[in-house]
């Protein structure tokens, strides 16, 4: 990915974070609800915190204990740092690593928003790449991930940072985009559907053998077999990361649009017309990433 496409996908979230999008939206929640958030995890956190984002809950299946630290690649506005944070306890910590400015002033407002009035005071926010994360080596127990590693252009510089970060016998449980097949050519060269999760994800075989490759043990890829149509059903939605309102519906992708969500004009108008012709969940899957420091 080069870097104009990596400041394309740093613009665009950074209009998401700007963006008045939360669980109070119309849609996010279901988005969230389709992707494995139950009501009362939605309900613990901040509105703001959730904007439709995702496309798993690495919280659910990371088996977080009392005392852990946890570091979340690509955080958003911390919906799964406070999820981390309330399992782990006020004895661990929940460290959230984002490249977007715009995010991370999102989630450092809502860990001062806090639950129930209460602030988060077991969470850290950190603006950097997660290729290179300001973390001490060996110092975290456990690393999670939602639907961003397909963003990341150096994802062999990843999965060793992982490496580096986490203790011995620390573990990865992580939810993101990966390919079953390769993604037809007009497809996988608009930059679109790079930021939308799509264009830039690696297939299944190619995640396992990156992680086993920085050294990691145990690695499982499965299948999530959720649809990853759920964002194009709901209203408002178009697609796979991010939303966008006041648009035609097509499948899988998502069309941000210019100054920010609701705005009502896109990007790329081209988009819709090339992903009405296809269903990405042929192409694509949402899946559930494990592996094991040794």
């Amino acid at each position: 990915m080069s870097n104009a496409m990596t400041e394309t996908v740093k613009e665009k979230y950074g209009a998401v974070a700007e963006s008045s999008l939360s669980s109070k939206s119309a849609g996010v929640s279901d988005v969230a609800a389709a992707f494995g958030y139950s009501a009362g995890e939605l309900g613990s956190i901040p509105a703001e915190a959730n904007m439709g984002l995702s496309c798993g809950n690495p919280t659910a299946m990371a088996s977080l204990k009392p005392g852990e630290v946890v570091v979340d690649l690509g955080c958003g506005g911390g919906i799964d740092v406070f999820l981390a944070a309330q399992r782990v306890g006020p004895m661990g910590k929940a460290i959230g690593i984002d490249m977007t400015p715009a995010m991370i002033e999102r989630a450092k407002n809502n860990a001062e928003r806090g639950a129930d009035g209460k602030p988060f005071t077991n969470v850290e926010f950190h603006l950097a790449n997660i290729d290179a994360m300001p973390i001490a080596d060996a110092s975290v127990d456990v690393v999670i991930s939602n639907c961003v590693i397909n963003l990341a252009p150096d994802k062999p510089a990843v999965f060793r940072e992982m490496a580096r970060i986490l203790k011995p016998g620390g573990r990865v449980a992580i939810s993101d985009i990966a390919l079953k097949k390769p993604l037809p050519a007009e497809i996988e060269n608009d930059v679109m559907a790079v930021v939308g999760c799509i264009a830039g994800a690696i297939k299944v075989d190619e995640y396992v053998a990156g992680l086993k490759a920085a050294g990691f043990a145990e690695v499982a890829v499965v299948d999530s077999k959720a649809d990853l149509n759920a964002y194009a059903k709901v209203e408002g939605q178009s697609g796979c990361c991010s939303p966008v309102m006041d648009e035609p519906k097509v499948k899988g992708l998502n069309i941000l649009p210019v100054g920010g969500c609701g705005s009502g004009a896109t990007v790329h108008g081209g988009l819709g017309d090339l992903l009405s012709r296809y269903d990405v969940n042929d192409f694509a899957a949402s899946v559930k990433v494990f592996a094991i420091k040794p």
